[in-house]
């Protein structure tokens, strides 16, 4: 009989592994690569060999030997930065999860000895575990749903890694463009005030108009060590997210951000395309999906957690007689007379619900956050165009116009400065407007695919109440 179940235990193993998942090459980064792709048309790569870091590093070197634009700051960051590689090990590990839920329970052989007065026993056993085995498809289904979430959530990490590096890019080259309209505003007050003393001094102006061109000269100066700093930062921070070493820091940025679009994007559907391609909405989904395959796996196991089934073989030597075998079966289940499972299939049922909450929440959310970004994109928009359009051009008159009145003699210099004060004021909101633009068109982005910051119960996988562990109720 032992052998008979033995051989019964190999041959459930055996169909148990004939289901069994295989590592992949890539390490599940197909659907990664293919999400990125098809969403911000850009490459990833998951690094394991010297030989792939050192491709990553050529590629790296090459584009940061031109002018960086937002397109090539998104691409070094895709390939450069280890937090993104910490990301891709960690969808390898949901691999190997899912490579180990789909393995059936090794069986345990024992054996025994035990003798005394010229007696000797020898016991031998194989243990399996039955339930696990039985449960083993159900619980293989539900871990490729777990690895399908890790999947998506690597590509979650890599969108918002480039919804990150297009802002940075854009506050990086806006704040450059600060300090050179701050630098040439910086000389021009220092020589007005330079005038400004020597008029003083032979007593062309009084104390106070002397007083308004100095302090606009030393405010000038405080507000370009301030714009030098914000942009010092914001090239570091760009630097941080192309994962950049010392030998790349001195990447080139372009002095200004580029012109406006011609007209801006018309997107009538923009909630049902987020809805439909949010990648946090798809990881929720699937969270949904494998807490009810969970659940209904914790009710059909609800009265037994424990079910092994054991073949013994028993060979006794007896000094006054030949020796004899035994063989018999040992079965092992737990009586459910305390807990009969009701705890947890409230457990995993109350998780279910708390899910599908959660996954209602977000659908609101975002259809929200779509009519939101899209109506900011618009606006921002708007007030870009019309600085450039509008405030830009007349602006340009006015000065053109003051400084003929100057040669003329109509205006003093103190009239033509002034002019100039709020022509600096015009220049500087056109740039933080242009910034404000591209910032919403990047959010605009991460509105639809979901790259954004993670929100409140978003896309993190909620734990759920184990319907059948895999090493049996032990």
């Amino acid at each position: 009989m032992t052998h008979h179940f033995a051989r019964g235990l190999l041959v459930l193993t055996a169909l148990g592994l004939s289901g069994c998942m295989a590592f992949s090459p890539d390490g599940g980064m197909t659907t990664v690569s293919d999400l990125t792709s098809q969403t911000i048309n850009k490459d990833v790569a998951f690094v394991r060999t010297a030989e792939g870091a050192e491709a990553v590093n050529a590629t790296v070197r090459r584009l940061l030997a031109r002018t960086l634009t937002a397109e090539t700051a998104v691409q070094i960051a895709l390939l450069n930065n280890n937090g993104l590689q910490a990301a891709y090990n960690e969808l390898a590990l949901a691999e190997t999860e899912l490579v180990e839920q789909t393995l059936p329970p090794n069986p345990v052989f024992s054996i025994s000895r035990i003798s005394g007065n010229g007696a000797s026993e020898i016991e031998r056993q194989v243990v399996g575990d039955i339930l696990a085995l039985a449960t083993l498809p159900f619980r293989s289904d539900i871990a490729r749903d777990r690895f399908r979430q890790a999947q998506l959530r690597a590509a979650l990490a890599t969108l918002r890694l480039g919804g990150d590096v297009r802002r940075a890019y854009v506050r990086a080259v806006a704040g450059n463009d600060i300090v050179a309209l701050l630098t040439d505003a910086k000389a021009t007050a220092e020589s007005t005030a330079q005038l400004a003393v020597k008029l003083g001094e032979t007593g062309s102006i009084n104390k106070l108009d002397q007083a308004r061109e100095q302090v606009f000269y030393a405010e000038t100066t405080a507000d370009l060590a301030s714009a030098r700093q914000a942009a010092t930062s914001a090239r570091e921070r760009l630097a941080r997210l192309m994962g950049l070493w010392d030998g790349g820091l001195d990447f080139r940025l372009p002095d200004q951000l580029p012109p406006l679009p011609r007209r801006p994007q018309a997107l009538p559907s923009i909630e049902i395309n987020a809805v439909a391609h949010r990648i946090d909405l798809q990881i929720a989904r699937l969270e949904l999906t494998a807490l009810a395959k969970s659940l209904n796996l914790t009710e059909a196991t609800r009265f037994v957690t424990l079910l092994d089934l054991a073949g013994i073989s028993r060979r006794t030597q007896d000094p006054e007689g030949p020796p004899f075998r035994e063989r018999g079966l040992d079965v092992q289940f737990q009586i459910p007379i305390f807990d009969g499972g009701e705890v947890r299939v409230r457990q995993a049922a109350e998780t279910y619900n708390l899910a599908f909450n959660r996954l209602t929440e977000r659908a609101v959310n975002v259809r929200s956050e779509a009519r939101d970004a899209y109506r900011v994109y618009r606006s921002s928009y708007d007030i870009a165009s019309h600085y450039q359009r509008e405030i830009l051009p007349l602006r340009k008159i006015i000065t053109e116009e003051m400084q003929l009145r100057f040669s003329s003699m109509q205006v003093d210099i103190f009239a033509l400065l002034t002019e100039a004060r709020q022509r600096l004021a015009s220049l500087r909101g056109a740039i933080d407007a242009k910034q404000k633009f591209f910032l919403a068109q990047s959010d605009l982005q991460t509105a639809v695919n979901g790259g954004g910051a993670p929100a409140s119960g978003g896309d993190t996988s909620t734990t759920i109440a184990a319907a059948a562990p895999a090493d049996g109720g032990h």
